[in-house]
């Protein structure tokens, strides 16, 4: 599987889900189990690297903003989400978190935000096609820090300079 086939079945996923993150992950095992198993292992480390690429203090001060905070787990379920999303969402927030702001159309935090079953379809599509749990991917681990400079998310003036889009559409 490559990178655009990958894009393409989260899409996919997203689109007949209507933007519903538990059910975009349901469809996306529905997919995956279609695929034979080691392309199911293909996409999962397309999913893992993008997943490790997310992990900077810049998209976490994002997710902050968006979520009006974000724990360690929440930041995970959020990167998981922001995959979900696709290729132009995911990759306009790494370049520029703050782009946020035009990239989402809405954002409803009771429902957004959150594709923590995103993360686990590559594992329970793998799983249900050769009834044993997926093996280790071979890629490179995230760090145990994430990149960039950290964000003090208790100052809120802070953010609002680091965040001017994202705090403008969604504090103001």
């Amino acid at each position: 599987m490559d990178e655009l086939e990958f894009w393409e079945l989260v899409d996919a996923s997203r689109t007949a889900a209507d933007g519903d993150p538990e059910e975009q992950a349901d469809l996306l095992v529905e997919r995956l189990i279609r695929l034979d198993p080691e392309s199911v292992l293909d996409f999962a480390r397309h999913f893992e690297s993008r997943y490790n690429r997310a992990y900077t203090w810049d998209l976490w001060g994002a997710a902050w903003v968006l979520l009006d905070g974000a724990s360690d787990d929440a930041f995970d379920f959020f990167r998981c989400w922001l995959i979900g999303q696709g290729r132009e969402t995911f990759e306009g927030a790494v370049h520029d978190p703050d782009a946020l702001a035009e990239l989402l159309e809405e954002f409803d935090e009771e429902i957004d935000g959150d594709g923590e079953e995103l993360g686990y379809a590559a594992d329970e599509a793998y799983e249900q096609l050769t009834g044993t749990v997926a093996p280790d991917l071979g890629i490179e681990p995230a760090p145990s820090e994430p990149e960039g400079t950290p964000v003090d998310f208790e100052n809120e003036g802070a953010l609002a300079a680091r965040y001017p889009r994202l705090w403008g559409r969604f504090k103001e």
